[in-house]
């Protein structure tokens, strides 16, 4: 590993904080896939496979945000072990439901339970922000998380749908459900490195998406996840037609490993000038990259096209978490990251239901037209809202006294 990666982990209790985020977060990429591939075996029903899938996502979006304020609040302890275990129990339910062939109402009641797991991405990059804010390990440190998130939806789908072609159709989801509990338990026995809460009446309370800034990333993320869900269902389906549906998960791997790769460069580097120009180039490379996608006709064309087109992810993530931390209070900078993933989470319900519902009309190549419209839509609204992004916004990355006293200047 590079020093300036090295050099992150000098702070106390910092291995321990990233080990427990890394395994927290692999059921983000294992139990979208893992519950799309287990229906697919179970019922033949693609639809109905993405459609769960975006429930899940969904009930995240509208969840994981407010759990993320109580987090800011409270703390992460107190907040995110009742929330996990809420999540565990939907997931068992629907597991359960799925393998006894339950009415689908009972799918869809459990998998918008499963919607209350709380974001580790963000809680981790919390914890790097307490302890490196305003230096430039910080940017290290956002680089890393993105690799960390790759990495996890390199080896997540892997395993997920490995588990569940090979072994049962539930194992996939399954061993998700079991890493979250570990991640999240172990992320809030340590103490030592985690935030300090931040009581409502230290910041007047509100919402963090009050942010204009905050607004258009959480927007334009919207039709940025709807890339990533409609690729992830359509892979399965495609690899399907061709005979090798295991396959899928390989493909998908190189997906990631294109944004792994391009997310440990871009953390070496350093750059000038404002963030907002390198993330709006981000999001029109997505874009493009979606193209080649519609002219696929084997699965080695595809895993070279999806490599490809990973390498423009991590950088404009990693982007993004900077201009998160510019647009909203630093008592609130939980819920804005988590904001962020409600926006992706909101897209991936979009992207995989509408995917599904093409696939099962006209085929899996017709369903990457989804990315490519949805990738059209990000490019569209991030230059929308540009001039908010580019816009500097007083009191905000501060301290949670700066910021009060930069609101009680404007109030008198």
């Amino acid at each position: 590993m590079p020093s300036p990666y090295r050099a992150l982990f000098a702070a106390p209790g910092s291995k321990g904080f990233a080990a427990a985020g890394f395994i927290g977060r692999l059921p983000l990429s294992m139990m979208g896939i893992g519950v799309v591939t287990m229906i697919s075996q179970l019922t033949g029903r693609y639809g109905l496979a993405g459609a769960l899938s975006a429930t899940i996502a969904l009930s995240a979006a509208l969840i994981g945000p407010q759990i993320s304020r109580l987090v800011d609040q409270y703390g992460q302890r107190r907040v995110t072990r009742p929330a996990t275990l809420v999540s565990l129990a939907a997931a068992a339910g629907l597991l359960l439901a799925a393998s006894l062939r339950w009415p689908d109402w009972v799918l869809f009641v459990c998998a918008a339970g499963i919607g209350s797991v709380p974001s580790v991405g963000a809680m981790v990059r919390a914890r790097w922000a307490a302890l490196y804010r305003g230096t430039p390990q910080l940017h290290t440190a956002y680089s890393f998380e993105s690799v960390v998130d790759e990495v996890c939806f390199i080896f997540g789908p892997i395993v997920s749908i490995g588990l569940s072609t090979a072994w049962f159709p539930a194992a996939g989801p399954l061993l998700a459900a079991c890493f979250l509990a570990i991640g999240v338990f172990w992320l809030t026995a340590q103490h030592s490195t985690e935030p300090e809460p931040h009581p409502r009446k230290q910041y007047g309370g509100g919402s963090a998406l009050r942010s204009g800034g905050l607004q258009v990333l959480v927007v334009t993320f919207v039709a940025t996840g709807a890339i990533f869900g409609a690729v992830d269902v359509v892979t399965v389906a495609f690899a399907d037609e061709q005979g090798h549906k295991s396959a899928a998960s390989v493909v998908l791997a190189l997906y990631a490993a294109g944004s792994c790769t391009a997310g440990i460069v871009y953390g070496l580097l350093r750059f000038s000038g404002p963030p907002a120009r390198r993330w709006l180039l981000g999001i029109c490379m997505m874009a493009v990259s979606m193209i080649p996608l519609l002219l696929v006709g084997n699965l080695p064309f595809l895993a070279v096209a999806l490599f490809v087109a990973g390498l423009s992810i991590a950088p404009t993530m990693i982007t993004t978490m900077a201009l998160v931390e510019e647009h909203v209070p630093r008592a609130q900078l939980t819920e804005g990251m988590t904001w962020v993933s409600t926006g992706l989470a909101i897209g991936v319900a979009l992207g995989s239901s509408v995917a599904g519902w093409v696939i099962d009309e006209a085929g899996a190549r017709a369903g990457y037209g989804v990315a490519a419209v949805s990738g059209a839509a990000a490019v569209a609204v991030g230059f929308l809202g540009y001039r908010r992004l580019n816009r500097p916004v007083p009191g905000r990355g501060g301290s949670v006294e700066q910021h009060n006293e930069h609101e009680e200047r404007h109030m008198a």
